[in-house]
Parts: structure tokens; C-alpha cells; sequence
């Protein structure tokens, strides 16, 4: 079983959490969006499909780059094509 680690680009607040805790995700999908320090909003995307594992933030906590966001349980296939 295989991990991914989401984790913040930025200094911020969470503005919006669009994931549960139950989800199952696609690649590409945004999974949170977080309000900059500098003042635009960053949409948080994954590139793995996969299910939550655990979510690590709430909407209006602060976050700084590295922060873990989400644990997500990776599949185990490739998806797409040559």
C-alpha cells in the first residue's frame, strides 16, 4: 500500500476543505483552497487517484509551505494511456 502526502505550497489560511474524510479521489481533483498571505487563493490539486486517509487541517487554520494537508491511500494502478 502506497501513501501520497498533500502538502501546502504557501503561508495562508484554509479557505475551503472540498474532501471528506470518506472520499474517493481523482487525479486532478482540487482538494482545498487556501486563502495566501500575498492575497490571491490557491486551489490545492492531487495528481494520484486514490481514498482520504486523514485530513490534517480544518477550514481557517494556518498553514505555511510543507504542511502536511491530507493523507491519501494511493491505488495501486496506472491510470491513462501511451
Amino acid at each position: 500500500m502506497c501513501f501520497g502526502v498533500i502538502i501546502s505550497p504557501c503561508y495562508g489560511i484554509v479557505d475551503k476543505i472540498t474532501i471528506n474524510r470518506t472520499d474517493r479521489l481523482y487525479e486532478w481533483e482540487t482538494l482545498f483552497s487556501i486563502k495566501t498571505d500575498d492575497g490571491p487563493t490557491e486551489m490545492i490539486q492531487t495528481s494520484v487517484s486514490g481514498e482520504v486517509e486523514s485530513i490534517e487541517v480544518q477550514e481557517g487554520d494556518n498553514v505555511i509551505p510543507g504542511m502536511v494537508l491530507a493523507y491519501i491511500k494511493e491505488d495501486m494502478f496506472v491510470t491513462g494511456s501511451d
